[in-house]
């Protein structure tokens, strides 16, 4: 059934320095993840399980889109659930530990030392994701509000447990026989887990809240919503099942196949939020990340070009790394470059000045960054991104370093602004 979404949503919000940690860290380490890109972009001319390719994979994975989607989450899902969020110490140590055990696991994965270092920042980030479900669960059982957007939430937290527990596993299977096979082989498992698991069911319940709030639409459809759920969990699930237990390769297109129909569904759902909305024109930040949509359509088309090379046995190394590529530097980056100039500036300016709205005297959210920098960014973004896609499948090493450069001025520019934002004054001091 169709709903009219209200702009009358009851905002709780957490702390802003509980918030604010998260995305300054996801930052630096969208900084250190483009530096280690430059320098070890020839590491993308070998297999995908290189020591420099896993390190970079795992920076972006977790320093950045996981960090700046817990921070995002500990503002977003009060909103959600029209509560409050359970406890700011969980979340707090929440931060302290994925913090601590991040750089470690990179820098194991770097000198490819699988002992304690990769075993401690396994245990840190593990225990880290526990006390985020937790504080998240007993937020949504506390406020008694059903809400699909949480589940989405709830039931990505859940599938990011799952993976990092699961990558701890192949972590000590290095130097313990604890599974029946070498690590490698489970690293499709381990991969699609986390994408479609943690980052494609929270990006979706994020997105559909979020979305048709910045456009001020009044499409809000939670039927559909219900189905694009039912279709990645039924498809993650059947992908994990055949994988452990059977192998068959008619279960996989039918996995593939249930999460793939979940995609142009979400489309969708975003064109009529579009097309619904109150407010039209949209801003540069939105339109990055609805291009984020659309950006799904690459490793799609990616995936099922490894699947015909697996059927055909022809080598699709050079994919497989443009696939990872495209996910981790393509759709997600894109999403949170967007929507980070859409929160994070709303949670300082809310800080700030939420006491002198009566005042009139005072900036907007979007004062407290630089549109011009913005726009440089998301240019030099876009253009980096094709270089170095282009640079994997052709093997090219100077478009490979060309685009990872290029890539590292875009994190630095947007570094400046996240910084800008964060350390912004008031006008006027609000008590």
């Amino acid at each position: 059934m169709v709903q009219t979404a209200t702009s009358t949503d009851t905002f709780q919000n957490t702390s802003f320095k509980v918030v604010l940690p998260f995305y300054i860290y996801g930052a630096l380490a969208f900084l250190a993840g483009t530096l280690l890109l430059v320098l070890t972009s020839d590491s993308f001319t070998h297999h995908y399980f290189h020591p420099h390719t896993l390190a970079t994979t795992h920076a972006i994975a977790l320093g950045w889109g996981t960090m700046l989607i817990l921070g995002a989450s500990h503002q977003l899902v009060p909103v959600l659930i029209e509560g409050k969020l359970y406890s700011v110490k969980l979340a707090a140590g929440c931060f302290i530990l994925a913090a601590t055990g991040i750089p470690f696991l990179v820098y194991a994965f770097y000198v490819f030392n699988t002992g304690w270092p990769a075993r401690l920042g396994g245990t840190l980030i593990n225990v880290s994701i526990l006390v985020f479900l937790i504080n998240i669960a007993v937020s949504i059982i506390k406020s008694k509000k059903e809400n699909v957007q949480a589940v989405f939430i709830f039931t990505a937290i859940v599938w990011l447990l799952m993976t990092t527990l699961v990558g701890l596993v192949l972590v000590y299977n290095f130097t313990y026989p604890l599974l029946s096979k070498e690590s490698l082989n489970y690293l499709p498992l381990h991969a699609h887990m986390g994408i479609v698991g943690w980052f494609l069911l929270m990006i979706i319940g994020v997105g559909s809240r979020l979305i048709p709030l910045f456009l001020i639409s009044k499409y809000t459809n939670s039927t559909l919503l219900w189905v694009i759920y039912a279709l990645i969990n039924a498809g993650l699930l059947l992908f994990m099942c055949s994988f452990l237990l059977f192998s068959l390769e008619s279960v996989y297109f039918l996995a593939g196949g249930l999460v793939i129909t979940a995609i142009p569904l979400l489309a969708y759902f975003c064109l009529k939020s579009f097309q619904l909305r109150i407010r039209k024109k949209v801003d540069a930040q939105l339109k990055i990340s609805l291009l984020s949509v659309l950006m799904t359509v690459v490793p799609v088309l990616l995936f099922i070009i490894v699947i015909g090379a697996s059927l055909a046995g022809r080598d699709s190394t050079r994919i497989i790394l443009t696939y990872g590529f495209t996910i981790f530097f393509g759709w997600i980056t894109t999403i949170i470059l967007g929507m980070t100039f859409k929160t994070l500036p709303f949670i300082v300016w809310n800080k700030l000045y939420h006491h002198q709205a009566a005042d009139g005297q005072m900036p907007t959210p979007k004062d407290l960054f630089s549109n011009r920098l913005f726009q440089a960014m998301a240019t030099s973004y876009l253009l980096g991104f094709v270089l170095f896609a282009g640079g994997i499948l052709l093997a090219n090493t100077l478009a490979l370093k060309s685009g990872a450069i290029v890539l590292l001025l875009a994190a630095f520019m947007y570094n400046l602004n996240v910084f800008k934002i964060c350390i912004h004054q008031t006008l006027k001091p609000c008590v």
